[in-house]
């Protein structure tokens, strides 16, 4: 019975995996203007009344309602996930590090090239040189994990600021989640103020006489050190949250926008489906990734498969922009480190303790 319910969900993600390989494309990214204006309900109706889409969909959806409900029956206690939990608890104090990368890489490569957080949302780095130094002062300073929390408060500023003069900047909303968990994780380590403040908290060392600032990092830690546990709600959420928009606004809402992705790279002829189906697919993909994010269901399983979408569709669409993927890749990786955190259906329907030495078994 365990063998049988594990084959099942290894099938199910493969499945997924290969119906679904532009599922996280940003449609704006890779598309030169906007679709076809479709009636979004109409279009939905077409392509699930097609006896083969309904077929497709409702095997893949009673395959994973099985597959799922088999497991939340069995919960079983598999040596290598408790182990892989184990390993991964070990990395936790990576996770700055992990969402540093994530958040400076992208913006020097916005400040270099001359867009707002979201490539769409372009400026002009010669007309505009304090914008362009901005972005990557912002960049530098996370990756080196100089005053990190002052850093990100300023970065998170600049998002809201990049809102008001261009809405579009909306399409990299996972800004403000990696730049709400920097402000409680700060630096970590290894960063610059991790070293800096161990040399200045020393006593006896010249740069303790002269720094001004490192008590101001503890102080710091002290105040953010309560709201720790939640940094994973806000990650696993935030991420969610685009997952949703995207899957639902930019394919679902607006499948000829979608049309055009299906046509310039002739997904066609890598599954043999209908366009409309390649486009609905992705798209109630995409949302159910979303959605099991933001409840914190079988969290690390649905932080590996957007992960491995994430690569599939980089490689699938070429012309697809590296940088504006490097955030959401930065987030799917600590979210799979940390698992769910508190406030989620994992944390509330993990495997009871067989002992009473033994703590409950998270169900992600």
């Amino acid at each position: 019975m365990k063998r049988r319910s594990i084959l099942t969900g290894v099938l199910l993600g493969a499945a997924v995996v290969a119906t679904s390989r532009p599922a996280v494309a940003h449609v704006d990214y890779v598309t030169d203007g906007p679709g076809a204006a479709l009636d979004a309900f109409a279009f939905l109706i077409e392509v699930l009344s097609n006896p083969i889409n309904a077929a497709i969909f409702g095997v893949s959806g009673l395959a994973g309602v099985v597959g799922i409900a088999a497991y939340l029956w069995i919960r079983p206690t598999i040596a290598d996930i408790v182990i892989l939990r184990e390993k991964l608890a070990g990395y936790t104090d990576l996770v700055p590090w992990m969402l540093r990368l994530a958040v400076g890489l992208p913006l020097v490569g916005a400040g270099f090239q001359g867009y707002l957080f979201a490539p769409t949302v372009s400026f002009d780095p010669s007309a505009n040189p304090l914008v362009r130094l901005l972005f990557i002062g912002l960049g530098f300073f996370i990756l080196f994990g100089l005053a990190t929390r002052i850093t990100t408060a300023i970065g998170l500023l600049t998002y809201l600021w990049a809102l008001t003069v261009d809405p579009g900047v909306v399409l990299a909303m996972e800004y403000v989640p990696a730049f709400l968990a920097l402000l409680v994780v700060g630096g970590g380590r290894p960063s610059a103020d991790d070293m800096l403040h161990e040399v200045a908290s020393t006593e006896g060392t010249y740069y303790g006489r002269i720094d001004p600032v490192h008590h101001l990092k503890a102080f710091l830690d002290d105040v953010t050190d309560p709201f720790r546990p939640y940094v994973p709600t806000v990650l696993r959420v935030g991420m969610g949250v685009a997952f949703v928009y995207l899957g639902l606004f930019q394919k679902l809402a607006d499948p000829g926008s979608g049309l055009l992705v299906v046509e310039k790279y002739n997904l066609t002829a890598v599954v043999p489906v209908d366009p409309g189906m390649w486009v609905v697919g992705a798209g109630v993909t995409e949302m159910l990734v979303g959605l099991a994010l933001i409840a914190g269901f079988f969290t690390r399983g649905a932080a590996a498969a957007s992960f491995v979408l994430f690569t599939t569709t980089l490689f699938g669409l070429p012309d697809d922009p590296v940088l504006a993927h490097i955030t959401l890749f930065g987030m799917a990786s600590a979210v799979f480190t940390m698992g769910a955190g508190p406030i989620s259906f994992d944390h509330w329907f993990g495997r009871p303790a067989v002992s009473d030495e033994e703590p409950v078994v998270p169900a992600d």
